[in-house]
């Protein structure tokens, strides 16, 4: 009896009439589904702030040029700090994180296998990325729709190309120069300009050292970097909290300053380097298919908080703690794995960026009228490999380490006022394949060199 009574107040309890939805009901559930999902909250963003962006930017109109860009320069200001906040620890975390990752090998039988399969593969894919941008590039042949007019244009409203070309490809005698700058004399030094390739390369003979010296010395110092790595992964932790409010503020920026008509312009071309990185993700989720049995579309759902944040920042620098953790809890790759492999992806693996450097060369010959032969395409096939693995991973880089690439091949440097006014959409989509290529990379590491 006493059973029945207990059900029966049950059923009375969860019976009645089904009352109307209240906004705050609806608010709670919004906030439930949006709480804790980085991507969701940062693709909120991003759709926000490019449509209050065209509305107050040039598109539209409703405010002058002035105002629109001063409230674009304000609204970026978490965007600026946020991006302040990661660079100020990724150096440090780089060098630890590659430094762990090393030596949580087991043996360095084990650790040349990883490297050397790693290298392999970073060559295999830039070199993948480059044959479809050509093919792209010759098939479609973009700079055939750009007219004299278009280029003239670009020139006159250009200010800072000359000021681009910071970069120059060494000739045969300045190679073994080239060479000794990889090996850093001063580590501070290297930190303080930014010199990424000598960090790495010194965090690798750093970290292989540690493991053929006995256990017990090595102890302490491990430690100490796994210290430093817990540290620089709270003050990313810290930094995340921006991210939303980030992306909102450089989406209002972009919009503002460039506007829609300018976004749309080069149509071509931009549909172009879209249609190539779209192939090569297609690439990259066949691999992860191969090697890790996992579809596309969960792959995809696996790392879409990175790849958000990558889109938005234009930076895989930016984005590599996030690349760790996303590669260690979602994707399931040992921490040995992702810790060396990602930091290192950050540095020298960039797919997206080749591909990008490939057409964006390719279509400024055409637009120019200069013929590419076979002997032009090796070389450039050889500078795009070799200069994707020193791109500084920062916004806006591809297009110095472009403007080598022009010098190296005589093509004038003034097409690149072209295409300035559509880089920021491309540069934001390239780093998101960057992105992609690291964590595919940690799948493909994690599945073929097993013991580390």
């Amino acid at each position: 009896m006493e059973k029945k009574k207990r059900g029966e107040r049950t059923s009375k309890n969860t019976e009645g009439p089904i009352s109307p939805i209240h906004p705050k009901h609806f608010y709670d559930k919004i906030h439930i589904l949006v709480k804790n999902k980085l991507w969701l909250q940062v693709f909120i963003a991003l759709v926000l702030g490019i449509f209050i962006g065209f509305l107050i930017g040039p598109t539209f109109g409703f405010l002058d040029i002035e105002t629109s860009k001063l409230i674009g320069e304000w609204a970026s200001l978490p965007g600026i700090i946020f991006l302040k906040v990661i660079q100020m620890v990724v150096v440090p975390l780089i060098f630890v994180s590659i430094i762990i990752g090393i030596t949580g090998a087991k043996n360095l039988r084990q650790l040349k296998r990883m490297g050397l399969t790693l290298a392999v593969y970073f060559i295999f894919t830039t070199i993948i990325a480059v044959i479809i941008a050509i093919l792209l590039a010759s098939i479609i042949q973009p700079g055939n729709y750009i007219s004299k007019e278009s280029i003239n244009l670009a020139n006159n409203g250009n200010t800072s190309v000359s000021q681009i070309n910071s970069f120059s490809i060494p000739d045969f005698s300045e190679i073994p120069s080239f060479v000794e700058a990889i090996f850093p004399t001063n580590l501070f030094g290297s930190i303080v300009h930014g010199e990424l390739l000598a960090i790495v390369f010194f965090a690798i003979i750093f970290g292989i050292a540690l493991i053929c010296i006995n256990a017990k010395k090595s102890r302490p110092l491990i430690s100490l970097f796994s210290s430093v790595q817990s540290i620089c992964m709270t003050v990313i932790k810290w930094a995340m909290l921006l991210a939303p409010i980030a992306v909102f503020g450089m989406m209002i920026k972009l919009t503002t300053d460039f506007g829609l008509s300018t976004l749309l312009g080069l149509g071509t071309y931009v549909l172009t380097v879209l249609a190539g990185l779209l192939i090569l993700i297609i690439f990259y989720f066949i691999i992860v298919f191969i090697f890790a049995k996992k579809t596309p579309f969960e792959f995809f759902r696996q790392i879409r908080d990175a790849q958000l944040l990558a889109f938005s920042t234009s930076s895989s620098a930016a984005v590599m703690p996030l690349s760790m953790k996303v590669s260690e809890e979602k994707l399931k790759v040992r921490p040995a794995v992702a810790q060396f492999v990602i930091p290192t992806g950050a540095v020298i693996n960039m797919d997206g960026t080749a591909l990008y450097q490939v057409i964006a060369t390719m279509f400024l010959a055409q637009v120019f009228g200069i013929p590419l032969g076979i002997t032009a395409l090796l070389i450039l096939v050889v500078t795009v490999v070799g200069a994707s693995i020193g791109t500084p991973s920062t916004p806006g880089a591809g297009i110095a380490i472009l403007a080598m690439i022009l010098t190296g091949l005589g093509i004038p440097l003034t097409g690149i006022a072209l295409i300035l006014g559509v880089d920021r959409i491309l540069d934001m989509s390239r780093t998101t394949i960057n992105v992609t290529g690291d964590l595919t990379a940690s799948v493909f590491i994690d599945k073929v060199v097993k013991e580390v």
